[in-house]
């Protein structure tokens, strides 16, 4: 029917009866329509596609709560998720870390709460640094007591529904918004922690506050990105790849006996079946028949995996590049030779001494924020101000060795240019650690040296 002509008739009809003949030729059409649209609205991916802010970085909450599931399950059940997980903790927190201040009551606090038995920062560091290598996000919840000892607790980030930031600074959040549970009348969300804001109420008790720490964030996000994050498709790839291998070679070495004879009839032929199938021959056994009434054969699958090994090593070298590991951390020597496998490491040390950098920063801000708590309460702590220090372990014993036979050098090198007063005690220093690869603060250390005075030489006998 032509649309313009239908218009033009519609006009000079009562309004009842264009109405009835809209209904009557195009009513299911219209119906048909409006279902699909009010179907697209409910949709709840458009809900949360279109919740998100157009200049976010983040991804799509049904995106990120994937990956977050996706890496814990490869974690638990792929043993390559879970070593190139251990590899990270293992080179970060190693033998532990150490927290440490040279004001002492302030130590002998960070101390208490550091070994505290609901705390168990030592065992607690290796756990979060597995949680920061799976989703990216580590959220700590600090709750005091009225003595001003602090607890810390971990947040699954597949827990958080929202990071609820300021309008105008991503990297400020105000509040850790959970997801609903049920039975509760609305999502718990925890305040950020503001040192500016963070008193006691007014009965003595603390309000838990939350810290979020994120890694791998790209400029402008809220949330952190998985280390397994572009490896989980190649870890399945890897997995699916090992299986049908695996699977190929056990069918390839399948067989069967096929013995033709001549049988009188099916009769006869089923019961040497039978027999045979009662007694089946040993390996190794010897078989004589008549070749005139029978003839024994065996049938196998012609199975071939052409290039099998060369599609494997591919889908490794796939993994350890993503993870930032030589071949010989994941267990594929590659023929590697011990001066090639040293000059692998170099890149993987650096990685981790980054993330071990992170972690250090990390464990240090949330000890600044037990102190800050503490010192409202204990005017011991409001007095020292000296900076929290965390330790951690040494990334290459090797690296150590090359250090300090470098430092020994050029601290004989340049102590010489400084005899000659050529150089001064600044530029000295500045050498001697910059070989030594300690990052230090050069006028500090001449302003404890002078207050410390020259050395004694110990008494003789």
């Amino acid at each position: 029917m032509n649309l313009n002509a239908f218009s033009e008739q519609a006009n000079v009809v009562p309004p009842s009866l264009a109405a009835r003949l809209v209904d009557r030729f195009f009513g299911r059409e219209i119906n048909r329509r409006v279902d699909l649209a009010v179907r697209a609205l409910d949709d709840g991916r458009d809900v949360l596609v279109g919740s998100q802010r157009p200049l976010e970085r983040d991804r799509f909450v049904y995106d990120r709560e994937d990956v977050f599931r996706e890496a814990l399950l490869a974690w638990r059940t792929n043993p390559l998720a879970r070593r190139i997980v251990s590899l990270t903790t293992q080179y970060v927190v190693g033998a532990g870390l150490s927290v440490s201040c040279r004001h002492a009551p302030t130590h002998d606090f960070l101390q208490a709460w550091w070994h505290h038995r609901l705390n168990r920062m030592p065992v607690r560091a290796g756990e979060w640094c597995d949680e920061l290598s799976r989703t990216g996000n580590v959220i700590v919840l600090v709750s005091t007591d009225a003595s001003g000892q602090s607890f810390v607790r971990a947040l699954p980030a597949s827990q958080v529904a929202e990071i609820v930031t300021r309008p105008n600074d991503v990297e400020q959040p105000l509040q850790i918004v959970e997801k609903p549970h049920y039975g509760d009348d609305a999502p718990r969300a925890w305040p950020a922690y503001d040192e500016a804001s963070d008193r006691p109420n007014d009965d003595g008790t603390w309000p838990t506050v939350a810290l979020h720490y994120a890694i791998n964030r790209p400029v402008a996000a809220a949330w952190g990105e998985s280390d397994l994050a572009p490896l989980l498709r190649w870890l399945a790839r890897y997995s699916n790849w090992l299986e049908d291998r695996a699977r190929l070679n056990r069918f390839r070495q399948t067989f069967m006996y096929v013995v033709r004879g001549l049988f009188g009839n099916k009769a006869e032929r089923l019961a040497r079946q039978n027999e045979l199938n009662a007694n089946p021959p040993n390996p190794g056994s010897i078989l004589v028949t008549d070749a005139a009434t029978e003839s024994w054969g065996v049938l196998h699958p012609q199975l071939d995996s052409f290039e099998a090994s060369e599609d494997g090593l591919a889908l490794k070298k796939m993994l350890a590049a993503g993870s930032g590991n030589p071949m010989h951390f994941l267990a594929e020597p590659e023929s590697s030779t011990r001066t090639t496998a040293e000059a692998a490491g170099g890149p993987t040390f650096r990685h981790y001494e980054q993330r071990q950098n992170f972690f250090i920063w990390m464990m240090g801000d949330l000890a600044q924020v037990v102190r800050s708590r503490r010192a409202q309460v204990d005017p011991a702590l409001g007095l020292g101000r000296e900076p929290i220090k965390v330790s951690g372990a040494d990334i290459s014993a090797r690296d150590n060795a090359t250090l300090a036979q470098a430092a020994a050098q050029v601290a004989a090198a340049f102590a010489d240019l400084r005899q000659r007063q050529v150089i001064d005690d600044a530029e000295l220093l500045r050498m001697v650690y910059k070989f030594a690869g300690e990052l230090v603060d050069v006028p500090e250390l001449l302003r404890r040296g002078r207050q410390a005075g020259a050395a004694t030489a110990a008494p003789e006998g």
